[in-house]
């Protein structure tokens, strides 16, 4: 059961997310020689989003999924998410809709925690160049989205992370290679739960 990868397409200014881009570099980059990578574009809109998430559960189940997420507020920072909440998406996505109800999934929990724990995570990862924080709100959007739904279909083995935009010196090949650090880390300690 492979690690499974996600970053965002194109959505309002942004006509190259950058999640996308540090996605493709990781693959680029690779985690070792077993793991074999699949990676996936996901469209900023929510029940595209979610029919996608749940297709790669329901098809592939892997052991992880890892969905990288831009955060636009955020110049230098990558953001570990701890979890995913269910409701109070009022914003509109790319294509002016919002989900049912505000919500994820009705009746769903208010919150699902990520088996990672993003704050050993965020205490024993280091990446040059850039801060690293640890978050417990994804924002309301496509993104806490589609990680709440994933987490929900996948039993909480998913994680999520928000990446800067692009910019001259945050490079897709540098957050390639920040993803790569954490990634191998959060495999770590999935292989440390197993045990």
């Amino acid at each position: 059961h492979l690690p499974f990868f996600s970053g965002f397409g194109p959505f309002r200014q942004y006509l190259v997310n950058s999640s996308w881009e540090a996605v493709k570099e990781l693959s680029k980059r690779g985690l070792g020689e077993n793991i074999n990578l699949r990676i996936m574009q996901l469209p900023v809109v929510y029940q595209k989003a979610k029919e996608q998430v749940c297709k790669i559960w329901t098809t592939l189940q892997p052991l992880l999924t890892v969905h990288v997420g831009l955060a636009s507020s955020a110049t230098a920072l990558i953001i570990l998410e701890q979890c995913g909440k269910n409701k109070g998406y009022q914003q509109r996505d790319a294509c002016g809709f919002h989900p049912e109800g505000a919500c994820c999934v009705l009746d769903g929990p208010e919150k699902i925690e990520s088996t990672i724990n993003m704050k050993a995570l965020w205490k024993n990862v280091s990446v040059e160049g850039i801060d690293i924080v640890l978050s417990r709100d994804a924002g309301r959007y496509i993104c806490d989205y589609t990680y709440y739904t994933s987490l929900y279909y996948g039993n909480g083995r998913a994680a999520f992370i928000h990446v800067p935009p692009l910019s001259e010196w945050v490079t897709a090949e540098f957050l390639g290679k920040a993803l790569q650090t954490i990634i191998l880390a959060m495999l770590e300690q999935c292989g440390e739960q197993r045990e």
